[in-house]
């Protein structure tokens, strides 16, 4: 099957130089690496092809040599000097185990596999209130994680034990298999199967984890929760995922939070709007009336003549900025409601008040709108 374009899998054009080659490569190695993906075999396969494509774009001989060849240029890309062997050694593993199905392991390899690891990223999702993202809040999670064992200290040795030479490598961590083919017997390299790569077996295994190095623990961890945190905000606790593996630090924790829908308020970035009723009579005649806030409520002054649909704004009673930079407003618009039943007085006085206006509500709506139209033509 052909390689896909290297471009094309970066999402760049050709012309792209070496910052936006980084910038996208970072981008979307987050997005696929394995750690995030656990499992995931597709997203595995595209981390695997965007980082072949980093290595070989932001290389200016292999992208000249890319530019000129394509794909075709792989096959050599290796003897142009030390700084290419990489390449050339991924693919010569590709084509041994196409072939001859063993494997072809590096110095490289058994040493990043006996290396400390960096533990897991962890995810936890917080669900709270609109008011508790305007006022900010303190709570406790409780999460289940890898912790290194208080036990053996990560080690996976029984106290005061050691760990022995694996026989079956010899301490190599490597073990070497012949195959005969057609084409003569070659000689396959794969981590050993005994030790997994490690060259030491544990003789006395950790009761505790049982020679893992680390157990699962559950904790009530404390969440601070800043005050101006939106829907799909994300929050980093550096340390507080999953301890690693043979001494490398541990991952970290990642709050998400979800705000809970509000039965007044929407948020617009960091402005506070909402939608309240007005009475035909304030809104001619004006006057003072009680609006909500998310504070609790408050005055509005309404001026005479209001509009449906007029939107007031009370500065400062909206969300705080998250970074601590102000707060936003409230926006509030105005839902005239118009009365569905009058009484008697109510309708006299509304007539008498159309005809001071000179509208002959009598006539019917559309007649006097009518008579207003060849008054307004007559110069009346």
């Amino acid at each position: 099957m052909s390689k896909r374009d290297y471009y094309e899998t970066l999402g760049v054009g050709r012309e792209a130089g070496v910052e936006e080659i980084k910038k996208t490569y970072r981008r979307l190695a987050r997005k696929y690496h394995p750690d995030v993906n656990p499992g995931d075999k597709e997203a595995e396969r595209k981390f695997k092809e965007i980082q072949e494509a980093y290595d070989v774009l932001c290389d200016p001989q292999k992208r000249a040599t890319y530019d000129r060849f394509g794909h075709q240029g792989d096959s050599f890309q290796g003897f142009g000097g030390f700084g290419n062997m990489r390449g050339f050694t991924s693919g010569f593993e590709d084509i041994f185990e196409t072939f001859f199905g063993g494997g072809f392991s590096t110095g490289r390899q058994r040493s990043a596999e006996s290396a400390p690891q960096r533990g897991a990223d962890l995810r936890y999702d917080v669900e709270i209130t609109l008011e508790e993202a305007v006022r900010g809040k303190n709570t406790f999670i409780h999460l289940r994680r890898l912790e290194t064992c208080p036990d053996c200290g990560g080690s996976g040795s029984k106290d005061g034990s050691s760990t022995v030479t694996c026989q079956a490598c010899n301490g190599t961590g490597q073990q070497q298999f012949v195959k005969n083919t057609a084409f003569g017997s070659f000689v396959s390299v794969k981590p050993c199967t005994v030790c997994n790569g490690e060259g030491t077996i544990i003789k006395e295994p950790c009761p505790k984890c049982l020679g893992v190095g680390r157990v699962s623990r559950e904790r009530k961890i404390e969440v601070k929760l800043p005050a101006g945190l939106d829907n799909g905000s994300k929050m980093r606790m550096t340390g507080e995922g999953e301890a690693g593996k043979k001494g490398g630090p541990p991952g970290d924790l990642y709050i998400v939070i979800f705000v809970k829908p509000h039965k007044i308020f929407t948020r617009q970035d960091n402005d506070l709007f909402c939608e309240i009723p007005l009475s035909f009579v304030y809104a001619t005649l004006g006057g003072e009336i009680e609006v909500p806030t998310i504070d609790g409520k408050t005055k509005l002054r309404i001026p005479e003549g209001t509009q449906p649909g007029s939107v007031f704004r009370l500065k400062g009673k909206g969300v705080p900025h998250v970074r601590g930079f102000g707060r936003g407003d409230q926006l509030i618009k105005m839902k005239v409601e118009i009365p569905k039943r009058l009484n008697a007085k109510q309708k006299k006085l509304l007539r008498e008040f159309a005809l001071a206006s000179g509208l002959d509500v009598s006539a019917g709506q559309e007649k006097g709108f009518i008579h207003r139209v060849k008054d307004t033509l007559s110069g009346k």
